[in-house]
């Protein structure tokens, strides 16, 4: 079994962070800074993102049980675990799986629900990059302007391009795998699975992932959840308003 990429720093408690969609570890390094001044933190891309291995299999069981085989590999027994809207799926089925294996659950900004595929915005972009042709970043991110709006957006996406060889650019993740299985992403979390530790649910104020709606839902599979709002934020929250982010994820760590 391939294990996957990380970057760990500090010591003590383990704080296993995943990241969402298209994203990767490294975007939670400042967060991680701070973190490992407590905590030993590790920083994973999942499969199909990063520095971590491509495969034409993607779905939230496989998602799991990597994670399970990284905890094994690292002989972790059990951990904190933070996962940010596809990395947060990944870390409520990952506690309902193996419950003895995570002392404390943060999810960022996504709900056990279903959600309809939504990124073919994205997507599209994405696909529309064409490496054959474009040898500077610069002009990736031209491409990426004719659909998406957001500089934000497309500074994220930004961070995945990189030099394969001298002269050919790249993307990290393996936007085929990713496309193929687009409609994975959002799978809700498998109905009567129960985690009965402690578990944060941040949303932001300004995204509409989790509804007040969602609540009875959130509880039915975590009857200990607490869910907070942090202000001025949107789905990024952590990067949108880290300050806000950074003192409620302490304040539940150190509860």
């Amino acid at each position: 079994m391939e294990i996957l990429h990380s970057k760990i720093q500090g010591e003590g408690t383990p704080l296993i962070i995943l990241h969402g969609y298209f994203g990767m570890g490294d975007n939670w390094k400042s967060h991680a800074n701070k973190l490992s001044d407590n905590y030993q933190v590790h920083l994973v891309d999942q499969r199909n993102h990063g520095r971590s291995f491509h495969s034409d299999d993607f779905d939230y069981e496989l998602l799991v049980e990597d994670l399970e085989a990284y905890f094994e590999f690292h002989n972790i027994e059990n951990a904190i675990v933070l996962g940010h809207s596809m990395g947060g799926k990944t870390a409520m089925l990952f506690a309902v799986t193996f419950p003895e294996k995570v002392q404390k659950l943060i999810v960022a900004d996504i709900a056990p629900k279903n959600y309809p595929p939504h990124h073919h915005q994205i997507l599209e972009a994405l696909v529309a990059v064409d490496f054959s042709k474009i040898t500077l970043r610069t002009e990736v991110d031209e491409v990426l302007k004719q659909y998406i709006d957001e500089m934000g957006v497309r500074q994220f996406l930004l961070k995945n391009v990189y030099r394969k060889t001298k002269d050919q650019l790249d993307f990290r993740f393996n936007l085929e795998s990713l496309t193929e299985n687009n409609n994975e992403v959002g799978a809700p979390l498998p109905a009567f699975t129960e985690y009965d530790g402690e578990v944060l649910f941040l949303r932001g104020a300004n995204s509409g992932y989790i509804a007040d709606s969602d609540t009875a839902l959130i509880e039915a599979h975590f009857s200990k959840a607490k869910i907070v709002t942090i202000a001025n934020a949107g789905h990024w929250l952590h990067a949108e308003n880290p300050v806000d982010f950074m003192n409620e994820l302490q304040l539940f760590l150190k509860s």
